[in-house]
């Protein structure tokens, strides 16, 4: 063999190159690279509500600046409606005025306008604004009821003697003057003891079941230790051996510019003598 023929036998034995698939090719172009897919674009962030500005009376709607004449409300209207706009504001004001005070009136206890005017307050009122209620219940008290007590006394010397009348009534009174806190003992204690015993007892001062019995018995250690607190027993081995008691109703004086007539004669209701027990003789009760 010649060396043309080695040379096509080596050529011959060289590995062939893989087949390129067929199509277009340009030369130096990289085959296209895939790209991954777009991530979601991030959420947009909520804004918050704006606080709103404060109220200005500058930004209120004004007129038309095209028509600076124009009008609202009332004021809208021709003269002559504004006339009668305003008549019937003053018929409602003046009506609803005259109303309430004759409620007012009605209700309130018995005066010197009701006396004089009664009648025209009831025609206002009956029968379609009748009122079932007063504004006072019961009437305002107009008298003055004092609480006065007198008691035998046994001296230590063994004599007996009749004090003099002790207002009690006055006594609280004048504790109470000019006193800030006046305690509910002087304010009440003695009145209520008193309305309670004329609530459970006749005209002729006789008691009323066990009641009036209680009534009598509280009103007589109320009044046996106002005695010892006035040192009417005359000091040491001095005993208070009996109390009566009354009182004395005056009534309130009217006003000067009322034509009402009342008496201010003073009327007594006396009460029988009450035998005061030993063990309250000295004040002992408590």
């Amino acid at each position: 063999m010649d060396a043309n023929d080695g040379r096509s036998n080596a050529s011959e034995e060289r590995p062939r190159e893989p087949a390129v698939p067929e199509g277009p090719h340009v030369p130096g172009q990289q085959p296209p690279q895939l790209s991954p897919p777009p991530s979601p674009p991030p959420p947009e962030p909520q804004s918050l509500p704006q606080p709103q500005p404060p109220y200005d009376p500058a930004d209120a709607p004004t007129a038309d600046p095209a028509h600076p004449d124009a009008r609202i409300g009332v004021g809208a209207l021709s003269l002559p409606y504004q006339v009668g706009a305003a008549l019937a504001v003053a018929v409602v004001a003046v009506a609803a005025l005259v109303h309430l005070g004759m409620v007012f009136l009605h209700v309130a206890p018995s005066n010197t306008v009701t006396k004089q005017h009664g009648k025209a307050i009831d025609e206002w009122i009956y029968p379609e604004f009748e009122q079932n209620w007063k504004l006072f219940a019961p009437n305002p008290l107009q008298q003055n009821i004092e609480v006065q007590v007198r008691a035998d006394v046994r001296t230590a010397d063994g004599t007996t003697r009749t004090t003099g009348w002790y207002d009690l009534s006055a006594e609280d009174g004048a504790a109470i003057d000019g006193n800030l806190l006046p305690s509910h003992t002087e304010q009440n204690e003695l009145r209520r003891a008193w309305d309670f015993l004329t609530a459970t007892h006749d005209s002729s001062n006789r008691p009323i079941g066990l009641r009036g019995t209680l009534a009598e018995t509280y009103l007589r250690r109320i009044v046996v230790l106002r005695l010892d607190r006035d040192d009417a027993a005359g000091g040491q081995g001095g005993a208070v051996q009996r109390v009566q008691v009354r009182s004395r109703t005056t009534n309130v004086p009217p006003p000067e510019w009322s034509d009402e007539q009342v008496s201010t004669t003073p009327q007594y209701r006396l009460l029988p003598w009450w035998p005061v027990p030993a063990d309250e003789a000295a004040g002992g009760v408590r």
